[in-house]
């Protein structure tokens, strides 16, 4: 029979892993094989994996789960999308490179040649580095509005930022994508925080001349936050609606009285765009941001860029 004190030891246990053990971690509290049978036979716990139990008999959360996956591979650890914020209902864990597990349903193994470099072991359940995982995630998905994505919600969410993920990416031997995402977390560096501000920057501004503005500038008047493009000397606020942030009453009316506050205190005029000026039609909103800045003081004029429809 288990101890009292081995009993607290299990019990303790079973609280940091959200309920979910291994036989091996319950042996090492003096669990005997025979505890085990009676603690399954009383439907006290329930067989997750082969030897590695939960204790309750109902559905698990995605918590359990990831422990149980987790225990099931140890070592091993949350990777790519499960060491994130929002991970997804599948449960994706690493090993190390050398190593052969068991497949089972709902779990995903990334293998790394670097897991005991990569992985904060601290953490509970342990999982991948978020700058790592990020990292992952943005090298992997479909495509580079995808990646895009990835990289800006990650700085965004203040989870981490572009210049961690930059250092974190050389040192990396290996990366599919690593001239095109060390381009876009320069620019992120540089104040584009969402797919649409940074299709702007390469699909509006630069490839059409458009003088580089101020990014996230923080408002001077009203209520307090950044404006996506500020063009300061022309009195031109440009912002940058994606849908999802800016699809609620809450937020547009946030958005609308920051606009008046800039217009009325500022004296700046606010123009604002969604995906069909930045990604539809990028080069008819280059000539119209550039008619609006140099019908402010602007002495520049737009250039064409190979999308650009030819003059007849």
């Amino acid at each position: 029979m288990i101890g009292q004190m081995d009993d607290l030891r299990l019990t303790a246990l079973l609280a940091q892993q959200d309920g979910v053990v291994s036989r091996m971690q319950a042996r090492e509290c003096a669990c005997s094989a025979a505890d085990i049978r009676r603690r399954l036979r009383r439907h006290e716990w329930t067989v997750v994996f082969p030897g590695i139990y939960v204790n309750h008999t109902g559905p698990l959360t995605w918590s359990q789960r990831a422990w149980a996956a987790v225990l099931d591979a140890a070592p091993a650890a949350l990777c790519h999308t499960s060491a994130l914020p929002d991970p997804g209902p599948e449960i994706h864990i690493a090993v190390a490179s050398d190593r052969k597990v068991t497949a089972r349903p709902g779990v995903r193994v990334h293998r790394r040649p670097r897991l005991a470099d990569d992985v904060a072991w601290h953490l509970r359940p342990p999982r991948l580095r978020v700058d790592e995982a990020v990292l992952d995630v943005a090298d992997t998905v479909r495509g580079e509005t995808d990646a895009i994505a990835v990289i800006t919600d990650a700085v965004g969410s203040r989870i981490t930022t572009a210049g961690r993920l930059l250092d974190a990416m050389a040192r990396r031997p290996r990366m599919h994508r690593r001239t095109f995402l060390a381009g876009v977390l320069a620019d992120v560096r540089d104040g584009s925080l969402s797919v649409l501000e940074h299709r702007y920057l390469t699909g509006v501004e630069r490839p059409h001349g458009l003088p580089t503005p101020q990014r996230q500038a923080p408002t001077t008047v009203g209520r307090s936050g950044f404006r996506d493009v500020d063009y300061p000397e022309y009195g031109l606020v440009v912002e940058i609606d994606g849908r999802r942030f800016h699809d609620t009453p809450a937020t547009r009316d946030r958005d609308l009285e920051r606009d008046l506050d800039a217009a009325v205190a500022a004296k700046r005029v606010t123009l604002r765009l969604g995906d069909g000026q930045v990604i539809g039609r990028p080069c008819e909103t280059a000539r119209k941001i550039g008619r609006a800045l140099a019908d402010r003081g602007w002495d520049g004029h737009v250039t064409s860029c190979p999308r650009c429809p030819r003059s007849s």
